[in-house]
């Protein structure tokens, strides 16, 4: 590097030299030094695209290795802790997250890379129960690897011939297993663009003008949900411009399910008010206590006066591949679009998200813009497979590959065995639960979520007034503090207002690798933290 760098230098001085001009010579040396960097740098930056070059293979080779043993080998491992926690300020420190001018050894990075396997949270432990995604699938995560490898994009065959035959397919059969006669989808990046989507089509099919005239003008178009149905409604109110005001909660019972009459009472009282109602968002496995709603009573009510109805089953849809528990997905043929995401309960790889609607040509019809760099109708083969002018996006990475791969390796039997051991696994915990002194049910579970609540020894036997619940608030914050601190198990909680519950955890059992004798861990772990608070 020394010697290189004296024989630039010389030859600079040579040609400013001859050309007559006067440069001081620090002057000239530091323009010379500049220069040198500069197009070291170039070097360099154009040598991270070479595979022929000995050291990236190296450099990746490395990393290879060290995600093999420290993410999957031992990060899977029960024996190992689930997070090895930091506060934010110490974390940034370790990270060393400044970026500098020059650019750094492919030693640096790769200790940079140890650095956030280390202090990142294991999803994959069986220890990591918080939330509605976990475990690592094999052939998912190499579909992950692969896609990411080839790096191309979802919105055309010409530049994604292998993996738009793919997402056709697979959007195909999840459209056969709900029973989607005529059915169309795509993959969208997370659930909540799903609902979204369910949300667009709706105020299309209502008015098409609406497509080029924006909602002014319009009637005040009403959308309606359970009060324990996800956040993205509420969200995809504000983004479309209907306003959150615009969406009408409805009643849920004691499980956490919509109750049908006080959904048809409060669409009749939209009409009442001269607004539409427009738009019903049943769900099938509620964030927090995985209720499912009753599917074919909202169906009846959105057919007898007019709703478009979608089902947010991003969480519970899965169950429809079990014999044992498809009946949790009754009537879900009816509506006329749905959410689900594979990488929740089906375990695949971040992110993984399926928007079926039962109208092929619909999402064309309503997305479409028909861009001429992109989809020009005279291409040489069959344009009906640039499919990209369905979705809102442009580019859209190809992540129906993965469930492909996972479904290709498992069949149709190993996913229904995936599902029905999860339910298996929530069964047992539930029973747990219940057989074991100082912890509460919150209510019966219907998913794979588990609600409870930890009673420490200093509150049992006690008056349970407004005081008593207000103290038991505050153990669950503190028992998950442990957690954390200890890396010994990771559990989300939470209130629930609309049922006026005080914090409980909600345990997520989803993970294919947790095992009964994990759950017993979790109930010890907790009663250790706890006893004494």
């Amino acid at each position: 590097m020394l010697s290189n760098t004296s024989h630039v230098l010389n030859r600079c001085f040579t040609k400013v030299a001859k050309a007559g001009i006067f440069v001081p010579k620090d002057e000239t040396k530091r323009l010379c030094v500049s220069f040198y960097t500069s197009a070291n740098t170039v070097q360099k930056m154009a040598a991270a695209y070479d595979y022929k070059d000995a050291g990236n293979i190296q450099f990746l080779d490395d990393l290879h290795k060290l995600m093999i043993e420290e993410c999957l080998k031992q990060g899977t491992d029960f024996g190992t802790k689930v997070v090895e926690f930091l506060e934010p300020k110490e974390l940034q420190v370790k990270l060393d997250l400044p970026i500098g001018d020059q650019s750094e050894s492919q030693k640096s990075m790769l200790d940079i890379c140890q650095k956030v396997i280390k202090y990142s949270v294991k999803t994959g432990n069986p220890r990591f129960f918080n939330q509605l995604y976990g475990g690592i699938d094999t052939y998912g995560l190499a579909g992950a690897w692969l896609t990411e490898a080839l790096n191309t994009n979802g919105h055309t065959f010409e530049v994604g011939p292998v993996f738009i035959l793919m997402e056709h397919y697979v959007i195909q059969k999840m459209c056969g297993i709900v029973g989607f006669q005529n059915g169309d989808g795509l993959f969208a990046p997370g659930g909540s663009y799903s609902n979204m989507y369910g949300l667009h089509l709706a105020r299309y099919k209502y008015n098409q003008e609406l497509k080029k005239t924006g909602l002014y003008g319009s009637p005040r178009l009403q959308m309606f949900t359970s009060d324990e149905a996800h956040y993205s409604m509420l969200k995809a109110a504000s983004f479309m411009g209907f306003g959150i005001d615009n969406v009408i909660r409805v009643k849920t019972n004691d499980g956490g399910s919509m109750l049908a009459d006080d959904l048809e009472a409060k669409v009749l009282e939209s009409k009442k008010q001269g607004a539409v109602p427009l738009f019903v968002m049943a769900t099938c496995g509620t964030t927090v206590l995985g209720a499912y709603d009753p599917l074919e009573e909202i169906a009846d009510v959105c057919e007898r006066q007019g709703l478009w109805m979608h089902v947010d089953a991003a969480w519970g849809g899965a169950a429809v591949l079990s014999k044992k528990y498809k009946h949790k997905m009754a009537g879900v043929h009816r509506c006329q679009s749905l959410a689900w995401n594979p990488h929740k309960m089906m375990g695949a790889p971040m992110q993984c998200s399926a928007f079926l609607v039962n109208e092929k040509g619909l999402l064309q019809q309503c997305n479409a813009a028909h861009a001429d760099y992109l989809f020009q109708q005279d291409k040489f083969y069959d344009v009906s497979f640039d499919t990209g002018d369905k979705s809102i996006q442009c580019g859209r990475k190809v992540d129906a590959f993965k469930l492909w791969m996972m479904w290709k390796a498992k069949g149709d039997k190993g996913f229904e065995e995936q599902v029905d051991k999860g339910f298996d696994l929530a069964g047992y915990f539930t029973k747990k639960i219940q057989e074991t002194e100082g912890f509460r049910l919150v209510a019966e579970p219907q998913c794979l979520n588990v609600g409870f609540w930890y009673i420490p020894q200093s509150l049992r036997g006690k008056e349970e007034n407004e005081e008593w619940w207000q103290a038991v608030s505050k153990v669950a914050p503190q028992i998950k503090e442990g957690m954390i601190r200890q890396g010994s198990i990771m559990i989300g909680y939470q209130p629930l207002k609309c049922k006026n519950f005080v914090n409980f955890f909600r345990i997520i059992i989803k993970n294919p690798i947790v095992e009964y004798s994990h759950l017993d861990f979790v109930i010890s772990e907790i009663d250790r933290l706890g006893k004494d608070l």
